[in-house]
C-alpha cells in the first residue's frame, strides 16, 4: 500500500465534519475559519516508540494516547479542541495496526469534536506527531504565568497511577485483580482534563497539565509565576489502587515523579476559591487543594510540618 492509499484508506474518510473547516484533508494546505473574538492556541506532541511507549502497546491505545496528551495541553490552557494535523511514520505498513490505530484516534477525536485536517506519513522508526489547534475567548486563555503569593494549588483527579499502570505492564510491579485493569488503563487512557480547563477560566491564576511529574512540572509554573510554593504531600490525592499496592512512600514517589497522569495543576486566589467549588462540581472533575503560593522561586515538600525529599525527579529529554 502507497501513502496516499495509506492516508485515504485509514484516514481522511474518518475525520469528523466541523463547519469551520474550509478545506480538509488533499490539499498542500489545509484551511480553517477561526470564530470571532477567538484566539487559536496551538500545541504540538511526538510520541516515539522506546522513548515515549512500548512496541508491544496496543495499537487502539496508541492511537488514542497520542490525541489525549494533546489534548491536555488544551485544557491546560482553557481552550476548546479544533483541529489536527497528524505526521505519522511508519516502519511498514500493517493493514492490521493502521485499523486499530485509527480506531482509537478517531474515539478520541469524535468524542472531543477535534477534525483532522492534514499531515504526512513517511517510513522510518515508529513515531507520531500531533499538532492540535484549539480556540479560547481573547484575554481568557489560562497561562503557567500569573500565580500570586498566597493562591492556593490545586490538583484534579488522582496522581500516580499511570506511573503504577506502566510498572503493572511491565511486569515490574504485582497488585490485586481487581485493581489491574485500573491502573493499566490509567496509563493507557488518560482524561484530559478539556471542560475543567474551560470551566477554571476566569478563576485559576495559573496552570499547567501533569505529565512530567508534579514535583518537576510545578517548577515551570513557578518559574513563570517568578514565585515558589509548598505543597503538602499527605495531602496528594492517590487513589486506592496506588495506596493499596504499594507503600506509602513509593505511592507519595509515584504521584510526585510519576507522569503521564494528564491532569491539570492550577492556583486559586482565596477570592475565587466558592467560585472554584461550583464551576467544577458542574464540570464533573474531583479536585484537592494540595499547597499554597509562596514567595521565592523554589518549591518545598512538606510531610508532617518537615522537608520531604523524594527519590528521583521528574522525566526530562536530554537529561
Amino acid at each position: 500500500m502507497k501513502e496516499f492509499q495509506l492516508i485515504e484508506n485509514f484516514f481522511t474518510n474518518r475525520s469528523l465534519s466541523r463547519r469551520d473547516v474550509e478545506l480538509s484533508i488533499g490539499d498542500d494546505c489545509a484551511l480553517v475559519q477561526p470564530a470571532v473574538n477567538k484566539s487559536i492556541a496551538i500545541s504540538c506532541d511526538t510520541l516515539v516508540e522506546n522513548v515515549h511507549f512500548y512496541p508491544d502497546i496496543p495499537p487502539q491505545a496508541l492511537g488514542y494516547k497520542s490525541l489525549a496528551v494533546n489534548l491536555s495541553d488544551l485544557a491546560s490552557m482553557g481552550a476548546e479542541p479544533a483541529w489536527m494535523t497528524l505526521a505519522l511514520t511508519l516502519p511498514d505498513v500493517n493493514e492490521q495496526w493502521l485499523t486499530e490505530f485509527s480506531s482509537g484516534l478517531f474515539d478520541a477525536a469524535e468524542y472531543y469534536g477535534v477534525a483532522l485536517i492534514g499531515g504526512d506519513t513517511t517510513r522510518g522508526p515508529r513515531s507520531i506527531t500531533i499538532t492540535i489547534n484549539g480556540q479560547v475567548p481573547t484575554g481568557k486563555a489560562l497561562t503557567r504565568g500569573g500565580a500570586k503569593n498566597g493562591d492556593w494549588i490545586y490538583v484534579t483527579g488522582t496522581i500516580g497511577d499511570s506511573a503504577l499502570g506502566l510498572d503493572v505492564i511491565r511486569g515490574k510491579r504485582h497488585v490485586d485483580p481487581e485493581h489491574h485493569e485500573y491502573l493499566v488503563n490509567r496509563h493507557y487512557y488518560p482524561t484530559p482534563r478539556v471542560l475543567a480547563g474551560q470551566s477554571l477560566r476566569g478563576l485559576a491564576s495559573s496552570a499547567i497539565d501533569l505529565s512530567d511529574g508534579l514535583a518537576s512540572d510545578i517548577k515551570h509554573m513557578l518559574k513563570r509565576s517568578q514565585v515558589g510554593a509548598v505543597i503538602d504531600v499527605n495531602r496528594l490525592p492517590i487513589s486506592s489502587a496506588v495506596t493499596d499496592s504499594v507503600s506509602k512512600d513509593e505511592a507519595l514517589n509515584y504521584a510526585l515523579m510519576g507522569g503521564e497522569d494528564y491532569e491539570l495543576l492550577f492556583s486559586v486566589p482565596e477570592a475565587q476559591k466558592g467560585a472554584l467549588e461550583t464551576a467544577l462540581a458542574n464540570a464533573g472533575v474531583q479536585f484537592t487543594q494540595v499547597g499554597q503560593i509562596t514567595t521565592g522561586d523554589s518549591v518545598k515538600l512538606i510531610r508532617d510540618g518537615e522537608r520531604f525529599i523524594p527519590n528521583n525527579i521528574g522525566f526530562e529529554h536530554f537529561s
